[in-house]
């Protein structure tokens, strides 16, 4: 029993910890809903959490992504490959994507394996990203917030095992 207790407490406690704290006051009872990995060739690039505090994911009210990566990636890589997923989606205006590539530039830092990143989702606002802890900017810019977090979530994405991962819905 006192093992059991004791894994349960690791367990609470490992996950108290995956949102960081700023952003636990964004939305009340986070949890997992789903999680997932992202290959390429076999390779492990990251691996993806959607966190929310709703039992079922509902894309009109806050949730937050939380990337660990798994390898190093410049913070300019990660913006363009972005872009080019916003753009496959179906996000068109080259005008705005050229204003969200600055602002994601600004953004997303050089990361290293271990890294984790967490994007939340402030629905009618925008987005606040975090590298651990350390918030990294607030991002006031509704439309840039559905098109980024689109890129795992919408139904085009590329990655539709990965979307059903993290909306708990994998078979």
């Amino acid at each position: 029993m006192k093992r059991l207790l004791a894994a349960l407490c690791l367990a609470w406690m490992t996950s108290a910890q995956a949102i960081p704290d700023a952003a636990r006051a964004l939305a009340p009872d986070w949890t997992v809903l789903g999680q997932g990995e992202m290959r390429w060739f076999g390779l492990r690039l990251y691996s993806a959490e959607l966190w929310s505090s709703r039992a079922r994911f509902d894309p009109e009210q806050t949730f937050a992504l939380r990337i660990t990566y798994a390898r190093r990636f410049e913070g300019k890589r990660l913006s363009s490959a972005s872009i080019d997923e916003m753009r496959r989606i179906g996000y068109q205006d080259a005008a705005q994507l050229a204003r969200w590539q600055q602002t994601m530039n600004r953004v997303f830092p050089d990361v290293a394996e271990g890294d984790v990143l967490t994007g939340v989702y402030l629905p009618e606002r925008g987005a606040v990203f975090y590298l651990g802890p350390r918030l990294l900017a607030e991002v006031d810019d509704a439309e840039f917030a559905r098109a980024f977090f689109a890129i795992w979530l919408d139904p085009r994405t590329r990655e539709p095992a990965l979307r059903q991962q993290l909306l708990g819905q994998a078979k």
